[in-house]
Order: C-alpha cells, then structure tokens, then sequence
C-alpha cells in the first residue's frame, strides 16, 4: 500500500524562554502525520512525504530526518532556488502554542512546479493521500483547482483522498477564500478529519451546526476531533462510539495534537479496517503527544 502525505516540512525554532538560545527542530502537518502513520502501519504500507525544499543544508536535514523515521522522500523535490520555511514556536503556561513563521518564499509553495505545467507525478500508483488545509493554502490558486482535480481523477482509479482542516487564516487570502477551497476539497474526500473548533471558526457554525453538515457531505469515513472531549464517528453511522476518550492525564505542548491523531488513526485504519479502534488509538496516541514537549513522541 502506498500513503502519500503532502505538505510542508520547515525548520522549527523553540525559543529558551530567556530568548538567548533555540532548539533547532524539525516538523510540519503533513510529516509529522506521515511519521505517525508508517509507525502505526509498519510494513504493510510504503509512507511517503510529497513536497520540495531546497539544495541547503537544513533542506538536507529535513530530508535525512523523515527518513530515519521511515518515511519515504522520493516525492520530495529540490529547489536550488528556494529553501525550507522556518518558523519559531512559543507556549504558554497552559500547553497552548502560537507561531512566528518566515514561509512565503519556501520551496513548498512550488512543490509541484508551475502553474502552466504542474507535475503529480508524485502521486502515481498511491493508495491513499494526505492533504491538509495548510497544504492547499500555501500553493497558488492554480496549483490547488490543478490538484482538486488531480486527486479526484486518482480516486476514479481507486484512490482515497484524506482531508485534514487546520485552518490557519494567516495563510489564506481572506476567511471566504478559505471557506470555499475547503468546501471543495471536502467534497472530493473520502477520509475526512474535521476539528471542531477550525470549522466553528471557519463557517462561524456552532459545534451542533458543524456537526449537522458534515454528516451532510456523506462521507465514507468522518472522524471529528473534539481535544478532551474525545472524537465522534460522524461516517460510518453503523461504527461503535469510541470508549475512553477523555481528557489527557498532562498537557505541556498541543503541538502536533491534530497531525498525531490523523497519523494514528490512518496507520491503524489502513491496517485494521476498524474506525472505532482506529479512533480510539489516535486518541490515546494525541494524549501522549500533549504531554511532552515537540510533535514526534
């Protein structure tokens, strides 16, 4: 089995909170799902990160760092003009985490060339593909119809298409820009992955409103995320209610809750074909991740 998960990896700086010194890391949606979804998966399905970054040396380490987590990089492009995206990441004293980012020249926004030619090839022969809000808000108007109708003529085929929302508005254009790419990307998904508080914020929807449209697009498998409270299994109707899903233990870093849920959830789907055991693995997955510092437990 072949999983793609497209998207963006940068250079990631944790600050000392004296501001003198910083981590220097490595992270981004669609990696850290993809390594949570090879160690969910294990041998039984090839994972592969599609994206590009440049010919330097911290595009170097991103690369060498995805593939000693098993993750395979041969959808990831080189760009000697451009580099990887760098942004510094402050948390409060509640876990809650906010972003500084220097992205709008990275190598990712070109990922699959120009707008007059795009290049998938990347995508050939996949099984199941990962894209996230973040994704599609980063590539040019063009590059997103381009790829909405790409990843629906690979579904023709047999492929499944996951859909993530993280919903940053500091990347699109305006809210109704946003609005609109996702409704369309929702439309051609086959594994939705909703957070509850992106879409409230997003449709200006209340959770019950959120929740009622959702199960309007009918998907064949929709897990919504709800943090504490646990996910609901909006599609399959017929799936069990996932069981102890409460409120983590501990929580100092939200950082790459979302992406180690989709990641846990995918990797012990695709293996098992249970949604609710797969449900509740992610979650429990995410509670461990919220409670140490960085996404990659």
């Amino acid at each position: 089995m072949k999983i793609c998960c497209i998207g963006e990896a940068m250079v990631e700086l944790s600050p000392e909170p004296n501001l003198k010194s910083a981590k220097i890391g490595v992270a981004g949606d669609a990696l850290n799902t993809a390594i949570y979804v090879k160690r969910g998966i294990g041998d039984e399905g090839d994972v592969h990160f599609v994206s590009a970054v440049g010919t330097d040396f911290f595009s170097n380490h991103i690369v060498e760092f995805a593939k000693g987590h098993g993750v395979d990089c041969t959808g990831v492009a080189r760009n000697s003009e451009r580099g990887p995206g760098l942004y510094a990441i402050q948390i409060d004293e509640t876990g809650e985490r906010s972003f500084t980012y220097w992205r709008s020249t990275s190598a990712a926004r070109v990922m699959f060339g120009q707008d007059q030619a795009p290049d998938f090839s990347a995508l050939e022969g996949a099984d199941v593909i990962l894209v996230t809000a973040i994704t599609v808000a980063i590539l040019s108007p063009a590059i997103r119809a381009a790829l909405l109708a790409h990843l629906d003529g690979l579904r023709a085929k047999g492929a499944r298409v996951a859909f993530d929302s993280n919903y940053r508005p500091k990347l699109w254009e305006d809210q109704a820009t946003a609005r609109d790419w996702m409704e369309r990307y929702w439309r051609i998904s086959d594994i939705a992955f909703p957070s509850i508080d992106d879409e409230m914020a997003l449709c200006d929807q209340t959770a019950d409103e959120v929740i009622a449209r959702f199960h309007g697009y009918a998907h064949p498998v929709c897990v919504m995320k709800r943090g504490g409270e646990g996910p609901v299994i909006l599609t399959p109707a017929a799936a069990p209610a996932p069981q102890g899903c409460g409120p983590a233990d501990s929580v100092v870093d939200t950082t790459g809750a979302g992406d180690s849920f989709n990641g846990g959830f995918l990797g012990n789907f695709l293996r098992t074909g249970d949604v609710t055991k797969a449900a509740e693995a992610a979650h429990k997955l995410a509670s461990r991740v919220i409670g140490v510092k960085g996404a990659i437990l």
